[in-house]
């Protein structure tokens, strides 16, 4: 692995471009929940515009996007949804290089959004926390297990305001399903199942299916006007551009996203992840299409095998992606099917509940079941979130409660999603040690865990 260093260099700044906002500057100390905060978007095209959005009724100090036409065209949809917070928001600086936002910027900023493709979530949430800021990072929170692991240490060394974006577990059903498990309704849960019809972005050329690298001997590809595109590669090594890396399709290559997995599972997992308090696999084991050094698999089937926890027993749990579906439960009412985009079902002693891709439906089935128990569900005993998962980092970052998917939850969290990758790409089982952070039965596996960066960026 190449030397980790200092990626917070001395540079100038990428550019100062217009954008639709008169910025005050912050006292010293927290703010209060009614001053507003200096944020940096980092990553505002594609997902990055709902950062921005959420971010409406703060103080947008600085942009970073590598692509220049889609923060453009997210910031335009900005302006046009919310003329008037955007208008607030006219002299934030633009960059193509978050190194020189925060060299630049640095003493500017109270908090960070990161929006980047799978590879860049690491270094820059770590550059932001190592400067002391509040960090927002969309899911995965990172795109290894080690780098979830060092950053769920940093945030708790710089004791920072922490969020990752999963949605879904600000919501109402996370917390439903909590609550029936804490409070024994479904009984002792041990197997679940997740599914999804993921992934559908291709990361190979024609023929589908082939994974066949770029090739530049048939073509030279020219990098689009307002691409930084050393940036866009960032830790990754380094590379000449193509079109089939972006924007949205590098989520199938290993380089820089993380399949299916960071993609939703993140979200698919998570209620189940948290109800159960799962903690770390002991073993993973994968089976796949064909996946390659380079992309992932069409489709995988991944199971997990948690252990006890407490007076909770073993759980496996089941994943299965690319359409792939797993049986109907007998307690499912005959003539009803699952969702085929996306589902967690638990099966416990006393109930199995059939849940929804966030989350958004929780019920114990089959129906008749359900309204069977309903008078008796217990009730409702953890906080509610109001405004969703931008609300509730900010008003953390203002001196209020923690986020429920902060780095303490979503690291450890992360880690277990990601795990997968490493069975699916090692192609044997792996026993898992958390602690010393190693696969011990298999150590050709390790170097999947972690990664080598590209020199100057870690």
């Amino acid at each position: 692995m190449t030397t980790r260093r200092s990626f917070i260099k001395s540079s100038t700044l990428a550019s100062t471009l217009a954008f639709p906002a008169v910025l005050r500057a912050q006292p010293a100390g927290t703010p209060a929940p009614n001053q507003r905060l200096n944020v940096a978007i980092i990553g505002a095209g594609g997902r990055g515009g709902a950062a921005v959005q959420g971010m409406k009724d703060e103080n947008i100090v600085a942009i970073c996007d590598v692509d220049e036409g889609r923060c453009d065209t997210s910031l335009k949809s900005f302006r046009d949804k919310y003329p008037e917070e955007a208008a607030r928001h006219e002299s934030a600086a633009r960059f193509n290089d978050y190194r020189k936002m925060f060299d630049r910027m640095g003493n500017k900023i109270d908090a960070v959004t990161i929006s980047t493709p799978d590879h860049m979530h690491f270094p820059a949430a770590m550059a932001a926390m190592s400067l002391g800021k509040h960090v927002y990072v969309e899911k995965p929170m990172t795109h290894t297990v080690w780098e979830a692991r060092q950053l769920t240490e940093k945030a708790r060394e710089k004791k920072v305001v922490t969020q990752m974006g999963n949605q879904g577990h600000a919501d109402e059903g996370c917390r439903i399903l909590k609550e029936w498990v804490e409070a024994g309704v479904l009984g002792e849960v041990r197997e679940i199942v997740s599914w999804t019809n993921r992934p559908f972005y291709p990361p190979w050329r024609e023929p589908i299916g082939t994974f066949k690298k770029p090739d530049h001997s048939k073509f030279i590809p020219v990098v689009p006007k307002g691409v930084n595109w050393d940036a866009w590669l960032g830790v990754a090594k380094e590379r000449a551009y193509d079109p089939a890396y972006m924007p949205w399709k590098w989520r199938g290559w290993w380089d820089f996203g993380t399949g299916p997995f960071g993609d939703v599972a993140c979200h698919i997992m998570d209620g189940a992840y948290w109800a159960l308090n799962l903690g770390a696999p002991t073993a993973v084991e994968a089976m796949s299409t064909q996946a390659t050094e380079d992309a992932c698999p069409l489709a995988s089937v991944v199971t997990n095998y948690f252990p006890a926890r407490g007076n909770l027993p073993p759980v496996k749990y089941t994943w299965s992606d690319g359409g792939l579906m797993p049986p109907l439960p007998k307690e499912l009412e005959l003539g009803r099917d699952l969702n085929s985009e996306a589902g967690t079902i638990l099966f416990g002693s006393k109930a199995t509940v059939l849940c929804s891709f966030y989350y958004e439906t929780v019920r114990i089935i089959p129906e008749i079941r359900m309204k069977e128990i309903a008078p008796s569900l217990p009730p409702k005993t953890i906080p509610r979130v109001k405004g969703g998962p931008f609300a509730e980092w900010l008003l953390g970052c203002k001196g209020g409660p923690k986020p429920g998917s902060n780095f303490e939850y979503s690291g450890p969290f992360t880690e277990a999603v990601l795990l997968a990758n490493v069975a699916i790409r090692s192609r044997r089982r792996i026993e898992w040690d958390s602690k010393a952070m190693k696969v011990t039965n298999n150590p050709d596996a390790n170097q999947f865990v972690t990664k080598e960066y590209r020199p100057g960026w870690f």
